[in-house]
This record gives structure tokens, C-alpha cells and sequence, in this order.
């Protein structure tokens, strides 16, 4: 398959104006393939050559013009159009196009509850391919008119209001919108549906989530409504469609699509188990996030993929912001701070870092490998440092006037800081250089020097070029009874583009740079206050600020400046104490994901596994009461991931619930059994009456890492030729499966497999595709070998081997942080 350059598509774009596309989709021709019609009508410019993408299973007719083309003219996903004359033109289409089980193109699920069977779209990038003919760039935004046959029973869900006549269901022209943005969702879904302000609302999920669907709608309705009131008060410019459906859907690649009108979330949003309320926040973020993309991304739409950040940063910058101003969730920059900016900072320290906004994307296969960390998080962080710096009256007077200009319509990342510059005196392009073109992290650490009559001066040392505005939070201790707090004296804020030493009067206990994570940057401590966090971090005041401190020892301990077992002994000592249940998510989550698995050697594992499992016993026991069922449930979870012997979490497992609760439901439950797993203390008869007990998805992905995990050979042996072997399993099953396999304690076991897995990944990714290489590359590769050997393997795969470029972006970060966890284990600053 050729992959689109951005030359090309601007002499595309150059030549043709694209109008309309009428799509018909038969869904009832068997369970491979369907059949699809598409009728293209598109102007040329000027007299001259081009050509249409397709991907189809069988090619069976082209015209152009009425004129038939010769189907064999194929080449890959492009069918040439040569001798264009300028004027109009109608291309007609007609293809058998073949299901997906990869989550790419038309997805489609059988569901092993009920037998039903669900199909939708993710079209995202280059994969409309996969079900009509397009001209496939973002910049020839066009009308789409789309029919759908569907078997008796079905619902069929798109961009626009659908109807349905004999069996055909036709949904109403969209306004203008690109390629990648075409949705259809069918099947026989379960539905609920309500209106708010004059549009019509729905919710979407399979039949057999139907209870717990109904159980949160209410709660989801609330959330959507609030939101969309929220933006309408923000933007000028009003939602842009006719209707607002979010389907739920099985098997999904991502957290979830904006496609306007039908968004689609990964159908795990709704929920079958227990719970946090920090998870329900996350839901609701991501409600808050696609919403936002009707106008940044639908609305107005970037010109090519290089400006993906228009799209996602802002997109997850105000979904966490009016989640904040419109919602229960009054402290979402906490979660942010703990779960999403570090993913930032990590992946800004690879080699495969970039620019928020590059300068240069080549193509396609180029820019799917920018949808990380760095175009999520930091280009949000960067946001919120903007508004900081620039103040939310002409951050959003800007972006107004963004969507005035450029509605149904493309934009650049030139035409965005015009629009913020007419808003305000200040120097948005210098400050779009500084921090939009640049990669990497700055560090800011602190400097303490002695004044006169006992007060003090602040120096910040700045490792790096970007002007930061921050506040710098002084505490001093409570001299009350009890002790341990630490009591907010003041915050100063300083614009570090300005050297110079601040008086901060006496010396405080701590001093804290970047209060309030409104900047991005690493932050380090001076020695006083290192060892005021060290005794008294649990008693900060807010969460917020005790999420700075401890992503500030997380950096540390990456860096080599903090000994891992340094950070286990501050979490066993202030993570007891803790009550922001992100905070003490994340905490733990680093503490046994890359200190006990990967930072400390493996003699020094055990130690660490007991220590937190100590940890989370003492957060058990302080949950006695009941009083906070979400921070319970976070460290039985944990205890059970952390478990190194099997008989407390068996004798769970065997009575159904926790002693003091929870009962053990379906997530828990498959946690427990795929602990037990990796302990060898259970088998295959027991895996299978759990899967008898749940015959879900969620419970054939919870078997299928089971059965990866246990330690026997054959079981090993059965899990790699299911990964690599054969092309059966879906996206969801892969990813099961390679999660069980690899496992810290039974290194000696898979040790044979470790030079196997670069060969063998680089044919499955070759073979089915980005998504499965993407998963290939994250879960199934050997993390778990922190060693000289490992790494010497996979740069040898980098350099001879010829993965594809999704299989070689994940490679090339695997093995950055397997290289980082070797300095860390050598005690090396890095």
C-alpha cells in the first residue's frame, strides 16, 4: 500500500475540489465482506492526472464520467484518473470490501454472550480506504450522503439523523467534512435516547450491556449536557450538527473517535465492575474531550497532519478544563498531572521525540506515530501554560475568531497564532516558537541563598530555552499539636523569561516550584525542602500539589537522581496517608509497573513486592469503614497485582469477596486468577469454569492472558503461535495474550523467546497491519529483560531488520526506557 505524502496531497489539492460523495453499503452479503457503491462527485481545476484510494477485497467496476475504467488499473490502495479535463466530474465505485478484526476500517464483533453481531467504522488517517473509495486527505473536505442495508433487527448509527425504509437506512447529508471523520455504527444496539436544547441525544452500547448501560445514563447525560452547555458559552460558533450520538462500541483501538454527530468510545466506558470515582472521571473527560473536537477537528479541520495538535491538544486541554468549570469533577488537574503529563515528559525524553508542532510530516505513515504523549499531554500542558501567560478573556477571544475564519474549512498552525495574536499585545509567535517548535523538557530547580536578618532569595537554575510563567508555593510547618502539616505561606509568581533573585523572606520549609503544575517542566528541590518531603509530604494541603511533588521524585528516580528504593520508602510512608485516589493510583502504578519490575534488580524485587504489598495492606485496614469504597477497591487491586504468595488472594478468590468487602465481581475476579496464574497456582480447568462462569468478551480476554501466563511450557508455546503464529486473533485477544505471557517471575521459563520476539514481530506487524504492530510492539515485547542482551537484540532488529514504522516507533521507545532502566539499576545520572 503507498502511503500519502504531503507533496502529493497539496498537488491534489492543488487540482480538485471535492463536493459530494453518495455512499451505499450492503451489510447483509455475509460475514467477511460487504458491498460498497460510491459516487464521487469532484471539479478539476485545471486539465491534468490524479488519482482515488481504494483498498478493496475485489475491485468489480470504476466509470469516470460514465466511461468504465479498467479495474486492473489498481495499484495498491490507488486507482489512477488520468487525463482529468478541467470542470466536473462523477466517479462511481464499486468494490467488495473485506471486515476487519483489528479494529481498523469496518470492525466486526460478534459478541460471545448473546451471539449478536455489531459492525462499525474507525477510519481514522488512511482506513476509509478500507470501506469506499475517497479522495483521502484532510484538506478535501466534502458532503457525505450515506445509505446503509442492514440485516432485520439492525440499527444503523452515522454522522447525520438516520431513517430506515425496507431494510435500507439512510442518514442525512453531513456538513462539510473530511474523509477520516465518516462514521457508521450497526447492529442491533441498545439505546437510550433523551433531547436537550432542541437536538436529539443517544447513547449506544451491545444488547448485553444493556443493565449497566441504563445504570449510568443518567449520569452520562448529565455529563454530555453540561459540557455542550459549557462550549456553547465558551465558543461563539454553535455545535455544528444535527444530532449527538455516543456508541459504545467492542474492540476499539483507541479511547475513543470525535467522528461528528457519532462519537465511538471503547465500549470498557461502560462499566460491568466496581469502579473508582477517578475512573468515572475519566470517563467523563473523554466525553468532555470529543466533545470539544466538534469544533477543533470537525469544525474546523488542520490542512494536513502535521498540525494534529490543533486536534488533540486543545481537545484534551479544554476537556479537562470544562470538565473542571461544568461538572462534579471540580479537580481534574490532579488526575492530569499524576496519569497524562507524565506520559508527556516520558515521551519528550526519547529518541522519537517531536515538536508539538513538526515542521515537516512526510506522510501518513509519519503522522500516525505522532498521536502520543507529546501531541496529548504536553501540547495540552503547553495550552495551559499559554492561558496562564496570556489569560483565559483573550485565549478565548483567539480561538473564537479561529472558528469565525476557517468553519467547515481547513486551518494551519500559522493561520491558529493569527487569530490568538489579534487578541493580544503580547508575542504569540515568539511564544509558539519557544515552545510549539521545540522538543525536549525543561528542568527548573531551585536556589535558596541566605539574605539579611534571617530572610532569604530564590535563584531558579533553568535547564532549557522556553519562558515559563509559574508559581512557587512557600510552606511552613504547623506548630499546632499534632505536627506533620505543612501550612501554604504564600504564592509567588514569577516569569522565569526574567533572571533574577526573588526575596521570599524567611526560609520556608519547603519550597516548591511549578505549584499548581501550570507550567511543564521537571522541577527539582533543594536540600531543605527535599528533606521536608521526605518526612511531611503527606500533610500538603492540596492534591494538586502533592501530585508536583511526587511526579517530581518519579522524574528524579528516571533521571537517576533518586534511588528507586528512595521513592518506595517515601510511598510507604506518606501513600497510607493519602486521600486523592489518583494520586494514590499513579503512586502505586509507578511504584510496582518500574521500581519493583524494572528499576531494582531482580535479587532486590521480592523486597520491593513485600513493601507494597504491606503498603496496600495498611490502605485496606485504614478502608475498614467503609468511608471510601474507591480507595479500597485501588488497593485490592494492587495487592492482588503485587501478591507474591497465592494463599491470602485464593482464599478471596474461593469465598467470592474480600474480607470486609468488595465481592469479588468479573474484573476482579479475572485479576485474581491471572495473579494466580503467574504463581502457578492454578490450571487450566480452573480458567475454563471461569470462563464458563463469564463468557463475555471481557472474559475471553481475561482467559486468554490467564492461559499466557501460566508457567508451563506448553502453555507458552500455545499463546506465541496464537500471537505470532496464526492471524486469527482479533486486536483485544492479542493484546491478552501478550499481556500474560511476559512475567518478571518467570524469566528463566521465557528466556528462549526473548531473541524469537524481534524476528516474529517484525512479520506479524508486516503482515496485519499498524494496529496489531502497535500492540505487537507495546505489550508483547519482552519488557520484562532488563539486560545488556535485550537491548543489543533489538537495536540489531532496528538496523537490519526493516520493521514497519508503527513496529519501529514502539521498538525505539521500548527499548529507550529498557536502556533507561539499566543506569537506573547502575545508579547513573541520566
Amino acid at each position: 500500500m503507498s502511503v500519502l505524502t504531503r507533496d502529493e496531497a497539496q498537488t491534489r489539492a492543488e487540482l480538485l475540489d471535492v463536493h459530494r460523495y453518495t455512499i451505499e453499503l450492503d451489510l447483509t452479503t455475509g460475514d467477511e465482506t460487504f458491498d460498497s457503491r460510491t459516487l464521487i462527485r469532484f471539479s478539476a481545476r485545471t486539465d491534468g492526472d490524479s488519482f482515488v484510494e481504494v483498498r478493496p477485497d475485489e475491485l468489480r467496476s470504476v466509470t469516470l464520467d460514465g466511461h468504465p475504467l479498467d479495474p486492473e488499473a489498481l495499484d495498491g490502495n490507488r486507482l489512477p484518473l488520468k487525463n482529468l479535463t478541467a470542470g466536473e466530474h462523477e466517479l462511481r465505485v464499486h468494490a467488495h470490501m473485506r471486515y476487519s478484526r483489528t479494529g481498523e476500517g469496518m470492525h466486526r464483533f460478534t459478541d460471545p454472550t448473546d451471539g449478536e453481531t455489531y459492525v462499525y467504522t474507525q477510519l481514522f488517517m488512511d482506513d476509509v480506504q478500507r470501506v469506499f473509495a475517497a479522495f483521502d486527505q484532510p484538506d478535501l473536505k466534502a458532503v457525505f450522503e450515506l445509505s446503509v442495508q442492514a440485516p432485520e433487527g439492525w440499527t444503523v448509527l452515522a454522522n447525520g439523523i438516520t431513517e430506515q425504509a425496507d431494510g435500507v437506512w439512510k442518514a442525512a447529508p453531513t456538513p462539510l467534512i473530511p474523509t477520516y471523520l465518516v462514521a457508521v455504527a450497526a447492529g442491533p444496539w441498545h439505546s437510550v435516547r433523551t433531547e436537550h436544547r432542541g437536538l436529539p441525544f443517544g447513547l449506544h452500547c451491545r444488547r448485553s450491556l444493556a443493565p449497566h448501560l441504563d445504570a449510568d445514563a443518567e449520569e452520562l447525560f448529565d455529563i454530555t449536557h453540561a459540557c455542550y452547555d459549557r462550549y456553547h458559552e465558551k465558543f461563539d460558533e454553535p455545535y455544528p450538527f444535527d444530532s449527538y450520538d455516543q456508541a459504545f462500541v467492542p474492540e476499539f483501538n483507541a479511547g475513543a473517535m470525535e467522528n461528528p454527530g457519532l462519537v465511538t468510545f471503547r465500549d470498557e466506558f461502560v462499566y460491568r465492575s466496581a469502579v473508582t470515582d477517578t475512573e468515572r472521571q475519566t470517563r467523563a473527560m473523554v466525553i468532555a474531550h470529543e466533545m470539544a473536537h466538534m469544533w477543533f477537528g470537525d469544525l474546523v479541520t488542520l490542512k494536513w497532519w502535521d498540525d494534529i495538535w490543533l486536534n488533540e491538544s486543545f481537545a484534551e486541554y479544554m476537556g479537562y478544563q470544562t470538565l473542571t468549570e461544568a461538572t462534579r469533577f471540580n479537580d481534574t488537574w490532579t488526575d492530569f498531572g499524576v496519569t497524562r503529563k507524565s506520559w508527556g515528559y516520558d515521551a519528550d525524553q526519547r529518541p522519537s521525540t517531536h515538536p508539538v508542532a513538526p515542521e515537516a510530516v512526510d506522510d501518513t505513515a509519519s503522522a500516525l506515530l505522532n498521536f502520543d504523549g507529546i501531541s496529548y499531554a504536553k501540547g495540552a500542558s503547553v495550552l495551559r501554560q499559554l492561558v496562564a501567560w496570556l489569560g483565559d478573556k483573550d485565549f478565548l477571544a483567539g480561538i473564537n475568531t479561529h472558528f469565525a475564519r476557517h468553519k467547515f474549512a481547513n486551518a494551519t498552525l500559522a493561520d491558529f497564532i493569527d487569530s490568538l495574536a489579534g487578541a493580544t499585545e503580547r508575542d504569540v509567535h515568539a511564544w509558539a516558537d519557544a515552545w510549539l517548535r521545540t522538543t525536549g523538557v525543561d528542568t527548573l530547580t531551585p536556589q535558596v541563598a541566605p539574605g539579611e536578618n534571617g530572610t532569604c532569595t530564590l535563584t531558579v537554575d533553568h535547564a532549557g530555552s522556553r519562558p515559563h510563567h509559574i508559581a512557587v508555593g512557600l510552606y511552613d510547618r504547623d506548630l499546632g499539636d499534632d505536627g506533620g502539616h505543612l501550612v501554604l505561606r504564600e504564592r509567588l509568581h514569577l516569569d522565569l523569561s526574567r533572571n533574577g533573585a526573588h526575596p521570599i523572606g524567611k526560609r520556608p520549609a519547603l519550597l516548591l516550584l511549578n505549584d499548581g503544575d501550570l507550567t511543564y517542566a521537571k522541577v527539582r528541590f533543594d536540600p531543605e525542602s527535599f528533606e521536608t518531603i521526605r518526612k511531611d509530604l503527606s500533610g500538603l494541603p492540596e492534591p494538586l500539589t502533592r501530585a508536583v511533588v511526587w511526579n517530581a521524585l518519579r522524574d528524579a528516580v528516571r533521571d537517576g537522581e533518586l534511588a528507586p528504593a528512595a521513592y518506595l520508602e517515601t510511598a510507604r510512608a506518606h501513600l497510607p496517608l493519602e486521600t486523592d485516589l489518583a494520586v494514590v493510583q499513579g503512586v502505586l502504578a509507578f511504584a510496582s509497573r518500574y521500581i519493583a519490575d524494572h528499576y531494582l534488580p531482580p535479587e532486590e524485587r521480592p523486597a520491593a513486592l513485600a513493601t507494597l504489598s504491606d503498603l496496600c495492606r495498611d490502605l485496606i485496614r485504614r478502608t475498614e469503614d467503609g468511608d471510601n469504597p474507591g480507595l479500597r477497591l485501588i488497593a485490592v487491586r494492587h495487592r492482588i497485582d503485587v501478591a507474591a504468595h497465592p494463599d491470602t488472594i485464593a482464599a478471596w478468590l474461593a469465598d467470592g469477596t474480600v474480607p470486609g468487602g468488595p465481592e469479588l465481581d468479573p474484573e476482579l475476579r479475572w485479576r485474581v486468577l491471572a495473579r494466580l496464574a503467574v504463581l502457578g497456582a492454578t490450571d487450566e480447568a480452573a480458567i475454563a469454569a471461569e470462563l464458563d462462569r463469564d463468557p463475555s468478551a471481557t472474559g475471553q480476554e481475561g482467559a486468554a492472558r490467564c492461559r499466557a501466563a501460566l508457567p508451563d511450557p506448553d502453555a507458552k508455546a500455545r499463546a506465541w503461535q496464537a500471537m505470532f503464529g496464526s492471524d486469527d486473533l482479533s486486536n483485544y485477544l492479542f493484546t491478552a495474550t501478550a499481556r500474560g505471557f511476559w512475567q518478571p517471575e518467570q524469566a528463566d521459563l521465557v528466556r528462549t523467546y526473548v531473541p524469537r520476539y524481534y524476528a516474529d514481530a517484525v512479520a506479524v506487524a508486516a503482515r496485519r497491519g499498524p494496529a496489531i504492530a502497535d500492540a505487537a510492539g507495546h505489550w508483547a515485547f519482552p519488557a520484562h529483560a532488563v539486560d545488556a542482551e535485550n537491548l543489543r537484540l533489538g537495536e540489531e532488529c532496528l538496523r537490519d531488520a526493516g520493521p514497519t514504522p508503527a513496529l519501529r516507533r514502539k521498538l525505539v521507545d521500548q527499548l529507550d526506557d529498557l536502556a533507561r532502566a539499566l543506569r537506573v539499576r547502575q545508579g547513573k545520572e541520566i
